[in-house]
């Protein structure tokens, strides 16, 4: 089966909390996803395989020229079948169309191919403080 992306895509907030614990390996929360997405967010990507949320990507902005790409999450089952890299096109493009200048990531040492390779992201300078 093929797998369909939408920009702004429906979704519930149990589908998101339990493929994140999911993807994380983390106990299910009761996030609310859709409010927090409305309020902050550009936009995001849903990737849905029939009926079920296999991927999903929130794109937060500062309301002008900066978006960042946030919990890029696929279910297990749908890894390495370029769900995730499409994902990340799907923000991209929406990003650019919306005017952004730069699309901002973070993530752990062992994702740099998949970002820098697979995505197209190119390493910068930046810091971090942990809280």
């Amino acid at each position: 089966m093929s797998v369909q992306l939408e920009w702004r895509g429906t979704f519930t907030d149990d589908e998101v909390n339990r493929l994140h614990a999911e993807a994380f390996g983390h106990d299910l929360f009761e996030d609310g996803w859709l409010a927090q997405v409305q309020r902050w967010s550009l936009g995001w990507v849903t990737a849905r395989e029939g009926a079920e949320l296999v991927g999903f990507v929130n794109v937060p902005w500062d309301g002008l020229l900066h978006a960042f790409i946030i919990d890029v999450i696929v279910a297990e089952r749908s890894r390495h079948a370029r769900v995730g890299t499409q994902l990340i096109s799907v923000a991209t493009e929406q990003a650019r169309a919306a005017g952004c200048e730069w699309l901002h990531v973070d993530f752990e040492e062992e994702l740099t191919s998949f970002y820098f390779d697979a995505c197209g992201f190119r390493p910068t300078k930046a810091g971090l403080i942990r809280l």
